[in-house]
């Protein structure tokens, strides 16, 4: 009498035996690997599409918010303080936002230091607009040279 063990790796190797299970069993593997033919490529192709949208993203981001503080000193130079005072402050609290972010990938971590110092002039600023102050419109000018170096920066 035959054990069920012996029974079963007879099945096991009748199976393989049968000339049809065995093409189904080729068939499926062709399958599978046309489909990681195709699918590997495919998923290397949307990590690097997915890697320059969000640089893409980050570099738009540091381009508005240089805008918004290139329009306060703009408006500066032409003494409209509130129009400054109101963009000036719009880019503070962006800047601000971002750096608060959790995830954000704006500003790289030495970047966020240096912009927390430039940061450090806001209530200055935006006191000197609020009194119609012409100095306003140079620390302004000193921001945003600072803003711009800090993007540059390798």
């Amino acid at each position: 009498m035959e054990s069920e063990s012996e029974r079963a790796v007879e099945t096991k190797s009748s199976m393989w035996q049968n000339e049809f299970v065995r093409r189904w069993a080729i068939r499926l593997a062709a399958l599978l690997a046309a489909f990681l033919l195709g699918f590997i490529p495919m998923w290397l192709s949307s990590r690097t599409i997915t890697a320059n949208l969000e640089k893409a993203t980050r570099d738009l981001r540091r381009s508005q918010l240089q805008n918004t503080l290139s329009s306060a000193v703009i408006n500066a130079r032409r003494a409209e303080y509130e129009t400054a005072r109101q963009n000036a402050s719009s880019f503070f609290t962006e800047v601000r936002s971002e750096i608060d972010k959790e995830e954000t990938n704006v500003f790289s971590t030495a970047e966020k230091a240096r912009i927390t110092g430039l940061l450090s002039t806001r209530d200055e600023i935006i006191t000197l607009l609020s009194r119609n102050d012409p100095a306003a419109a140079e620390r302004l000018s000193d921001l945003y040279i600072g803003y711009g170096q800090m993007n540059s920066a390798p």
